[in-house]
């Protein structure tokens, strides 16, 4: 296989609640569904130590992206080091998204549009337009705008602009 037809699928490990956060990730993004869902069987209990039948993966695609959501136990937890990031083109979507995301989450928003969700997995709801402002030619522009959004939690779109604008 070359590298041109690798196809890459993110593996987030849950500690008992793969199937949860699946469907909780289908819901919230538009385009998407579960897949497929394996279980645990007999084979290798001695080493997997759980029951046969309890959820071993699910795997899932949100807008294109293909997961699967392991249940590998309590071995590894989630940081921030490892994030997902949406771009959205409106106010509207941020807000969408940073409600969805928050309301199941542990109150761990973070500056610069990062949180948490309940499961421990990081986000970042970003408006395209920043993009634009962050990388402009005209370095007061964006430094003013960087400065803007290193004050927010969830990013505003007007206020961002209104910052680029001077």
């Amino acid at each position: 296989m070359t590298l041109d037809n690798l196809k890459l699928t993110t593996c987030l490990w849950f500690d008992g609640k793969a199937e949860e956060a699946a469907n909780f990730y289908v819901s919230v993004f538009k385009n998407s569904k579960i897949t497929h869902v394996q279980r645990y069987s007999d084979a290798g209990k001695e080493q997997h130590g759980h029951e046969p039948g309890t959820v071993l993966v699910v795997e899932f695609v949100l807008n294109g992206h293909r997961f699967v959501a392991l249940n590998g136990g309590p071995n590894f937890k989630f940081t921030p080091a490892t994030s997902f990031m949406i771009d959205c083109a409106t106010q509207e979507e941020v807000d969408y998204y940073w409600d969805k995301l928050r309301e199941a989450g542990d109150e761990s928003a973070q500056q610069c549009g990062w949180l948490a969700d309940k499961y421990g997995v990081s986000w970042q709801v970003v408006p395209t337009v920043l993009k634009d402002m962050l990388g402009n030619s005209e370095k007061e522009k964006a430094d003013r705008a960087m400065v803007a959004m290193m004050g927010m939690k969830k990013l505003d779109i007007a206020a961002l602009q209104k910052a680029f604008d001077g």
